[in-house]
């Protein structure tokens, strides 16, 4: 429900209940009684103000398709594939968490959602960039990948986004940089990129900041207009995962088939115990599926 018919429907209460609104019927009689002011209050008070829109990025870049083609990574109008069913797959409960179902409500914070692994090599970036492609193909919302590896900042490489750019860091210490200043434009209509910024020692501190939390409050915000996607370090060598983790409405925690240990993988979960929805995600699997046309789990 909208906030303008959240706003109908509690007026059309206070008319039941007897509550006297001349405005509603003359716009220039709005003198209220002494007690009308708080029964307006009360009323609406659940009733949350739309939040401000964000403003359009104002630098485009081109992701290089042919390259991600040829690392076997999703790419626009790529024909029907075994990854490209998977990722659908994957993505399905995380926008049902982001936006809600016929079933279930929203998740707090629910379009905030963190991929990492447990130590490097597992797949995370190849998720991250993966995942983004996938729900930048949804009909109904907006997608920003962010890039938050401070160290390897593999997401602008896979993309062909090189080179020294202002981004994440550069947002959260300086207050007079907008987010559009720094955000980026791509040639996918529905996909922004965000990369980590210029190279800081203090990368832990940084994202541990009142910054990073004001920064995340305002992304959340808009729960129902995009997806955000941190494609973060991994868990156990990282402190910049670790601070960012507790403010994640969503985390996906990638694994690799045959390469990851188990104790690893525990180690991470119990790192992970105090956030609100964490999934694993299988990455480099050959076991044989019923569920899957093509016989195998490909994530």
């Amino acid at each position: 429900m909208s906030t303008i018919e959240q706003a109908s429907k509690r007026l059309e209460e206070l008319r039941k209940a007897g509550v006297d609104m001349p405005w509603a019927r003359d716009p220039e009689a709005a003198t209220l009684s002494p007690d009308q002011p708080a029964a307006l209050a009360g009323a609406l008070q659940d009733v949350a103000p739309a939040p401000a829109p964000l403003a359009a990025p104002k630098h485009r870049v081109d992701i290089d398709f042919a390259a991600l083609r040829d690392a076997c990574y999703l790419v626009p109008d790529a024909p029907r594939s075994r990854l490209l069913d998977e990722f659908r797959g994957v993505k399905r409960p995380l926008l049902a968490n982001a936006h809600g179902s016929k079933t279930a409500e929203p998740v707090d914070r629910g379009n905030l959602i963190m991929i990492t692994s447990s130590l490097p090599g597992e797949g995370k970036t190849y998720t991250s960039i993966n995942l983004a492609m996938s729900m930048a193909m949804e009909m109904n919302h907006s997608v920003l990948l962010v890039d938050a590896d401070a160290t390897r900042m593999a997401a602008a490489q896979r993309l062909g986004l090189t080179g020294r750019r202002r981004g994440l860091i550069d947002l959260l210490l300086d207050p007079a940089l907008d987010l559009s200043e720094v955000e980026l434009a791509t040639n996918v209509d529905t996909l922004t990129f965000l990369p980590v910024g210029t190279q800081n020692e203090r990368a832990t501190e940084i994202f541990s900041s009142q910054a990073m939390v004001a920064f995340l409050n305002r992304l959340a915000a808009h729960q129902q207009d995009r997806i955000v996607i941190f494609d973060c370090p991994p868990l156990l060598p990282s402190a910049e995962a670790r601070a960012l983790a507790p403010q994640m409405g969503q985390i996906v925690l990638v694994v690799c088939a045959g390469k990851t240990h188990q104790g690893s993988v525990q180690q991470s979960l119990a790192i992970l115990e105090e956030s609100p929805i964490v999934m694993t995600l299988l990455n480099q699997s050959r076991t044989p599926s019923a569920s899957s046309p093509y016989g195998y789990y490909a994530y």
